[in-house]
């Protein structure tokens, strides 16, 4: 018997009932979820506990979870000069209906609040002291060592997957081939970091990916707010001006761009020019 299901479809935790999942992690953690403070996203679920930390639930069909497993968040742990909160354990079990497992880390509670969507649609006018404290972070996970490979939405990160997705919106694009592999968050966006105290959460897709994903990730990220876009630019310059960086923002340009465009995307035309630039540097490089 196969524990894939490829003809499951998606669940989106936002609308899917979950009262009995957190009953579980309540019996399972020993602790009571304050219900009232419940945040759920398309596949994780957290809430704050009475003991005062805060309990992140995800789900994950079973032919997602890969040979390194999916323990991104306990692994992030032993990550030093990172700011983060502190991870303290964890339960995972296998759901007993589906292919599907579900796993619950609980950390300290963040510093501050979560900075917004996703995607920003207005400047959250952060200090300069938080400006340093993320740079200070990303240049020291890049700095790392990890066996783990990035897998951004579940799907891990490859030269193949980097080439596919650029060529399946610029198909005549110059060599693309990745130099440099560094340890990234994979899946920063305003929604994972915190102010006005800067802290860097959600680590499940955390591993070695190409230079500069994260930056260009956050960059794709801030193009609704044009002054917001341009202070990234500025503060991971080194990033950007690297090959595998221009290469990774041409990539989060492709997502943007690509098949799926939504017409109505305030971030196309500044992808778009973006990745005009790009590919026209690549060309001269």
């Amino acid at each position: 018997m196969t524990l894939s299901a490829p003809t499951y479809k998606a669940v989106d935790l936002r609308k899917q009932p979950v009262d009995q999942t957190l009953d579980q992690v309540e019996r399972s953690l020993r602790t009571r979820l304050d219900r009232d403070t419940v945040v759920r996203k398309r596949r994780s679920v957290g809430a704050r506990t009475d003991r005062d930390t805060w309990v992140r639930v995800e789900r994950r069909l079973v032919d997602k979870i890969g040979d390194q497993g999916w323990n991104g968040t306990e692994c992030a742990a032993r990550l030093k000069g990172i700011a983060q909160p502190e991870w303290q354990a964890c339960v995972v079990w296998r759901d007993a209906d589906e292919p599907v497992m579900w796993r619950a880390d609980e950390t300290e509670l963040l510093p501050g609040d979560p900075i917004g969507a996703a995607v920003l649609s207005e400047d959250p006018n952060l200090p300069d002291e938080w400006w340093r404290a993320f740079s200070s972070s990303l240049d020291a996970l890049a700095a790392q060592r990890t066996s783990r490979v990035a897998s951004p939405d579940t799907e891990t990160i490859t030269q193949a997957l980097v080439t596919g997705t650029i060529r399946a919106a610029f198909p005549n694009s110059p060599d693309i081939a990745v130099e440099q592999w560094v340890p990234a968050h994979a899946d920063l966006n305003w929604a994972n970091m915190s102010a006005p105290t800067f802290s860097l959460f959600d680590w499940e897709d955390w591993g070695n990916a190409p230079r500069g994903l994260d930056s260009a990730s956050l960059w794709a990220s801030s193009l609704a707010v044009p002054a917001l876009a341009d202070r990234v630019l500025r503060e991971r310059r080194a990033d950007f001006a690297s090959r595998d960086g221009k290469l990774m923002t041409l990539f989060v340009c492709s997502k943007i761009l690509g098949p799926d465009a939504h017409p109505q995307d305030p971030r196309l035309e500044p992808a778009r020019h973006m990745a005009e630039q790009i590919l026209q540097d690549l060309q001269t490089d």
